[in-house]
């Protein structure tokens, strides 16, 4: 749970500076230029936004992301597709709904790693990823 109302927590979560909050201090990602927020204004669903490069400890490139957005609904919810250095597919869902004393995020994510090895190893690395994330949106709002 956010403790926060969901317009406040959607406005963090749109921004390049919002993304990368949730991510240090063990990544970064770029932004592909032009890209202040992921709303319709800004962003062509379906078609590819750019390249965004993600930088271990803020600095060391190891992963990049062809983010395309392909379902957009503002203030609640945006599906990502894309593919990613180390995965052929990548799918991102995140959902944001009102909650008691704020708001709660959903996650939702799927992939399919390149060179034919199984996700299955690679999802306790994701769930710390995003636990971790949404421990500092918490520390972000508290």
């Amino acid at each position: 749970m956010i403790p926060a109302p969901p317009a406040e927590v959607w406005e963090r979560i749109i921004t390049p500076e919002g993304i990368n909050h949730e991510l240090r201090p063990w990544m970064r990602m770029t932004i592909p230029s032009g890209i202040e927020r992921l709303e319709p204004e800004s962003v062509e669903l379906g078609k590819r936004i750019g390249r965004s490069w993600v930088l271990l400890f803020g600095v060391l490139p190891f992963e990049y992301d062809d983010i395309t957005l392909v379902e957009l609904e503002p203030g609640r919810r945006f599906l990502e597709r894309s593919p990613m250095l180390s995965q052929r597919s990548w799918q991102h869902e995140r959902i944001v709904e009102p909650a008691a004393g704020g708001s709660r995020i959903t996650d939702r994510i799927h992939m399919e790693p390149r060179l034919g090895l199984p996700a299955a190893p690679l999802r306790p690395i994701f769930r710390a990823v995003f636990r971790h994330r949404h421990r500092r949106l918490r520390a972000w709002f508290s």
